[in-house]
């Protein structure tokens, strides 16, 4: 039988470090899908209600105030104060034309607004990629280190072996347990993220179309 506190106690302080390390993974990727999740269905709960109001709106003061109060994670507000915002005279944005300053200025907001959105994709994506390598790890040094002990207490036998081996390769188990769900999460969140960024773009467009049109 696998004993998991058994091979805690009996690992050394590089078993102990790994799984430590699995252990700090698993929690940091838990806590990320619960606060992206909660982001992302935000952000989406904005983008579905406010572009609606938006539009609707009779003139842009109007529009303005339905975006601020219905855009709760404040995804739209930085395009609309972007695509008003001047550039200080006498700088080279200010000189430019305004069809390419306003282009830029959307862009940079929404490149920022993603950013904001994306935040800790990377970290899931990195835990994912890295947990089975971290538990392998873990195995591989858990199973040297028993037979180390086993072949300093006399004749090896299965019995012997299977015991320490099995609980060795509870960190393989662990790796795996820890970069499944972050996979998940990953895809998951990121099919979220594409939609939200697919409204932002459109929504970007529809306000550089929208001010290049004459009154």
């Amino acid at each position: 039988m696998i004993d998991a506190a058994g091979f805690w106690q009996a690992t050394d302080g590089v078993g102990r470090a790994v799984a430590l390390v699995l252990l700090a993974m698993s929690v940091t990727s838990w806590a990320l899908l619960g606060w992206k999740a909660w982001l992302l269905r935000r952000a989406r709960r904005g983008l579905t209600t406010a572009l609606p109001a938006f539009w609707a709106a009779p003139d842009w003061d109007s529009g303005r105030a339905q975006v601020q109060a219905l855009d709760v994670e404040r995804v739209l507000l930085p395009l609309l104060d972007a695509s008003q915002h001047r550039a200080p005279l006498g700088s080279l944005a200010e000189q430019g034309g305004a069809e390419a300053r306003l282009t830029r200025q959307l862009r940079d907001a929404l490149h920022g607004v993603l950013g904001r959105l994306q935040q800790g994709q990377v970290v899931l994506a990195s835990i994912g990629a890295t947990a089975p390598f971290v538990g392998l790890l873990g195995t591989v040094w858990g199973i040297e280190q028993a037979l180390v002990g086993l072949s300093a207490g006399g004749a090896l036998t299965i019995d012997r072996i299977a015991g320490p081996v099995g609980e060795a390769l509870l960190m393989t188990a662990a790796g795996l347990l820890v970069a499944i769900p972050a996979v998940l999460a990953y895809n998951v969140l990121g099919k979220r993220l594409a939609a939200c960024e697919a409204e932002l773009e459109g929504f970007a467009h529809d306000l550089l179309a929208w001010r290049r049109t004459p009154a």
